[in-house]
This record gives structure tokens, sequence and C-alpha cells, in this order.
């Protein structure tokens, strides 16, 4: 039988007690993240999750089992675990995207890639490059470009209320003829899918044919 506390007020479910610790362990492994240079203190902490320093100290227990924080006095900082997590994480998006990136290559006849905003660059992370064609763009996986520039890039900072997709030419390389869409619906992700050709690609045909791709890669990582 559950029984109330001196108050009258009956316990919370477990299921939400752990629902609000977990909640709670995600922001304030957030707000260490979001430090963006001196390491915060319990305190800056607390107060940024909106909960007590007893709650912080009790919330940190767990996170440092596991290497996600570190503490130094009253500051905290991430710790290796996170490196660790993150270092899975380009595997698996080339493993969501593979399916769509090689319908899209092989139908398009030009090598397609997801590519991924590192701060103020853009890095390919997968490529598929046709079987069929007698000849086309090599792009490595790893290569990196201003975000700024090159259809990859630009697709990734369109707004949702503006183009589905945009196109460049020669922009990263002489010749060299590009399209792209952003990868919408994925919280903490900015990304594009696009082609990249050595001849001229028909934006009317290759476009919708770029958006539908991104979306399948969304829809893959969700």
């Amino acid at each position: 039988m559950v029984r109330p506390d001196p108050r009258g007020r009956l316990p919370a479910p477990a299921s939400k007690e752990s629902s609000l610790t977990l909640e709670r362990g995600l922001a304030l492994l957030q707000a260490v993240a979001d430090a963006e240079s001196e390491a915060p203190s319990i305190s800056e902490l607390a107060s940024a999750i909106g909960a007590s320093r007893a709650a912080v100290y009790r919330l940190l227990v767990p996170l440092q089992s596991r290497g996600l924080v570190r503490r130094e006095g009253s500051k905290v900082r991430l710790g290796l675990g996170v490196l660790r997590l993150a270092s899975n994480v380009l595997p698996q998006l080339r493993l969501a995207a593979q399916p769509a990136l090689r319908t899209l290559a092989e139908t398009v006849g030009a090598t397609a890639h997801l590519t991924v905003a590192d701060g103020s660059e853009a890095q390919a992370v997968a490529v598929v490059e046709p079987s069929w064609t007698a000849y086309h763009v090599a792009y490595r996986v790893g290569s990196r470009h201003p975000v700024h520039r090159g259809a990859a890039g630009k697709a990734i900072g369109l707004s949702p209320e503006g183009r589905q997709w945009v196109h460049s030419t020669g922009e990263l390389q002489p010749g060299a003829f590009g399209v792209a869409a952003p990868v919408r619906g994925v919280p903490g992700l900015r990304a594009s899918v696009g082609v990249v050709a050595l001849e001229k690609l028909d934006g009317d045909v290759v476009g919708p044919q770029v958006v539908r791709a991104a979306q399948e890669v969304a829809d893959a990582l969700r």
C-alpha cells in the first residue's frame, strides 16, 4: 500500500521520477558542454538547470562514473567518455545514410555524399560513387571545406521556409557541379545530402531527387 507523506502527498511513480532524473542529468551534461571557455562551477550548473547544489552533486555521480564529466574542485568539465561516444557517431551516420546515398548515386550517375557541419567547416562523412559511369568525381571521406562554400555547405544553412535545395559550380573544384539539400528534422544534426559531377546537372530534375534522399537519411536517423 502506498502511503502519503506527512503533508498528505503521494510519492510520484518510479517511472516518472526516473524520467525526471534522466532529464535533469541530460540538462546538466548539456550545461557543462555549453560552457564556452571557463569550466562551470557547481553553483553555476545548479542555476543553469534550476536545481539545488545538492541535486547537482547527486546527478554528477553517474556521469562521473561513466567518464562523461570530471570534477576539478568545484569546477566541472567534460570527460573523455564523451569522446568515446562521439567516435561512434560517424560510423552510425554512414551506416544509416548508405542506402539512400547508393540509390541517389546510381539514379543520378554522380557521386553522392552526406556532409555534416563541424563549426565553421563542412565535412564529408559518407560518400558513395556510382557503379555504372565511365568517370565520376572522387570525393574523399573526411574532406573539409568552409561551410559557406559549395552546394553541400550552403544547403546546411538553408532556411526551412526557403529553397529546398541549392546548386554550385566550381566553388570547391574547377569544373565540378554540385546539388545538395539539407537533412532536416534530426535534433542536433546540421547536415546535407548532395551529388557532385564533372558535367552540369539539371537542377530541376536532380534537385527533387536530392531532397528525397535527404529525407530518407533523416528518416533513417530518427
